[in-house]
């Protein structure tokens, strides 16, 4: 042994598994956005987010979508394995509603069994059902094909869409540089004297940015895809968010929250 390297005499202490949350966390490999909404929202001082990615090829369609369902399976079985972890989340609004809630958390949970399994369309819902609302607007960055199936999911859910404005783009990596003024102007379109509440989709959006301004002029609470998916990861994993900046409903819990159970 070199003699410069010496072994300590001290023992080594070691934290406990449990004393920082870990939630797990799949993108796109084209996403441009959710990690760095999710370290300006998540209490990184609590929790450590780890993210895995899954192929992805735009344009952004429902087909498109579809082709990432056989991926996710992997991609979570890859997320610090033999790490309990508190929850998972997979980050993508319109391949959640073509591929279904459902499937996607029984894909995850055939690596992860019994996680809690959030995805941004199942957090909007919880938000709403948090939120006391039925009446919403809709704002998504989507073709008209890829925004249909988002309609008629949260029609099926109960909810009334009040007005439903699409974008037209059909590359995500288009959708993460959509200027937040021009987000701000188009979800304020979407107001009408019925909407409780708007929702701005997509993961890649940058909608977080426009939330306090956009509930400042309307006194409605708004919902983005990765501030209700942090909103439920929080809730999952017994995290608080204190600070007002990230919209109204962080003033709520999430419905039926237990461990195990998918939001």
């Amino acid at each position: 042994m070199n003699d410069s390297v010496t072994l300590s005499a001290e023992q080594v202490v070691l934290e406990a598994p449990a004393d920082r949350k870990k939630i797990g966390l799949i993108t796109l490999a084209t996403d441009l956005t959710t990690e760095r909404d999710f370290a300006r929202i998540i209490p990184m001082g609590y929790a450590g987010v780890y993210g895995t990615r899954v192929a992805f090829v735009n344009p952004t369609t429902p087909d498109n979508l579809r082709k990432m369902a056989p991926r996710i399976t992997a991609a979570a079985d890859l997320i610090l394995p033999g790490e309990v972890l508190d929850a998972v989340c997979y980050s993508c609004t319109a391949a959640s509603v073509v591929i279904g809630d459902a499937e996607i958390a029984a894909s995850i949970h055939a690596a992860r069994p019994g996680v809690p399994v959030v995805t941004p369309s199942g957090a909007a819902l919880s938000a709403f059902s948090a939120l006391n609302v039925q009446h919403i607007s809709v704002l998504t960055p989507y073709l008209v094909e890829t925004s249909l199936p988002i309609a008629d999911y949260f029609k099926l859910h109960g909810l009334k869409i009040e007005k439903f404005r699409c974008l037209g783009l059909d590359d995500d990596r288009d959708m993460a540089r959509v200027d937040p003024e021009m987000i701000l102007r188009a979800a304020l379109e979407t107001d009408t004297a019925q909407t409780q509440a708007f929702f701005l989709s997509c993961t890649g959006l940058q909608g977080v940015d426009v939330i306090v301004e956009l509930e400042r002029q309307t006194g409605k609470p708004v919902v983005t895809s990765n501030q209700a998916s942090a909103w439920a990861l929080m809730n999952h994993a017994g995290l608080v968010q204190a600070s007002h900046k990230w919209g109204q409903i962080f003033q709520y819990a999430l419905p039926d929250c237990k461990q195990g159970a998918s939001a």
